[in-house]
């Protein structure tokens, strides 16, 4: 694992040269953006893309919210692996220069689709904004062929962790809809908002960031096309073992605004049971997958165990996010619905945003 003090430039193969250099044609114009202006490095929202100066650099992307990023800040700041796997490795990453604390993803460059299909996803990925999805920042291609893509942090970290600890804030009706809605509409966002849809491919609760109010963000999103056929595949692999992939989902290619339903669906029922996509140890009156678990719950009249029973008790001691368990068991009917395992059953992401204002209406 990379220690704090470890240079990024060392794992990108730069050589002292190439940094010497680049300091040195970066220092002018680092300098004087700098002195135009001067951003909040916190958890925010960033829209639309930006215009990169002429000639500072081809290698370095710049999208809005990475104004002040420089491939000399992002090459020395010393990184934390927080996550790994075949095709990469992502880091928490302080950037010096710009006091701020951003999340890199190194691509490895074998793992890669061709420059142009990648350089056009990058592009589409910068353009991007949304209230629920995490903003790409910056692009940066190396000497090499390796990829670096920057992203915001966010300190709360993801949605697995946060149902996983089991505090009392993950079992709160008002935080549990918040996340579930604001999960919908940037999925509704990538899904119809766009010139053209686009399936997000890798949708879990690994892959949902959560701010200090507990608004999500959407992260990883269309991360598959920017990754060659084989290591796509990869994802695809991973994402099964983990319990989210669609039953008719063969290739990662294939994916689409219905697979990512179904592991919506996954999402759902995990926020409102509070237990895992995949149950590692069942036991011999358990299923492994939750869905499944869910279904012989109902059949087994088991209500109890489709919901934390202290949604309904922190419910009780909060008059302002009152629910009833007529209300859980609509949203448990919609999750369900999600997890169809036929695609042409499921609700669409349209569907699924008014189901949840409906039941957030009442």
């Amino acid at each position: 694992m990379m220690t704090k003090n470890h240079m990024l430039k060392l794992i990108l193969g730069v050589t002292s040269g190439t940094v010497f250099l680049s300091l040195i044609l970066l220092l002018v114009f680092y300098m004087r953006r700098r002195a135009k202006n001067r951003r909040n490095c916190d958890d925010t929202e960033t829209p639309e893309k930006i215009n990169v100066d002429e000639g500072e650099t081809q290698d370095l992307v710049k999208f809005q919210g990475g104004e002040e990023l420089s491939i000399t800040d992002i090459l020395d700041a010393p990184g934390e692996v927080i996550g790994k796997s075949n095709y990469g490795t992502l880091y928490k990453a302080f950037l010096q220069t710009s006091n701020c604390i951003r999340l890199l993803r190194f691509l490895r460059p074998i793992c890669t689709a061709r420059d142009k299909e990648f350089v056009e996803i990058v592009q589409l990925l910068g353009c991007i904004r949304h209230p629920n999805l995490v903003p790409l920042l910056g692009f940066y291609a190396g000497p090499r062929g390796e990829k670096l893509l920057v992203y915001p942090f966010f300190r709360r970290g993801n949605l697995a962790e946060f149902i996983r600890e089991g505090n009392a804030e993950s079992h709160k009706w008002t935080i549990i809809y918040k996340i579930s809605i604001g999960i919908a509409k940037g999925l509704d966002h990538l899904h119809s908002g766009l010139q053209k849809p686009v399936a997000h491919g890798n949708l879990k609760s690994k892959n949902i960031l959560l701010d200090r109010s507990y608004q999500p963000y959407i992260s990883d999103s269309i991360l598959h096309l920017l990754l060659n056929p084989t290591a796509a595949q990869e994802m695809l692999e991973a994402s099964a073992a983990e319990g989210y992939k669609a039953p008719e989902l063969i290739k990662m290619k294939e994916a689409n605004e219905q697979t990512d339903i179904y592991s919506l669906g996954i999402i759902f029922l995990e926020l409102l049971s509070g237990k895992e996509s995949i149950n590692e140890n069942p036991t011999l009156d358990e299923d492994f997958h939750l869905p499944t678990f869910m279904r012989n719950a109902v059949l087994d009249r088991r209500i109890s165990d489709l919901y934390h029973p202290d949604i309904l008790l922190s419910s009780r001691n909060n008059d302002e996010s009152l629910v009833d368990e007529e209300c859980i068991l609509k949203f448990f009917q919609l999750a369900m619905a999600c997890c169809s395992p036929s695609p042409s059953l499921r609700p669409n992401i349209k569907q699924v945003v008014w189901k949840l204002e409906e039941i957030g209406k009442r």
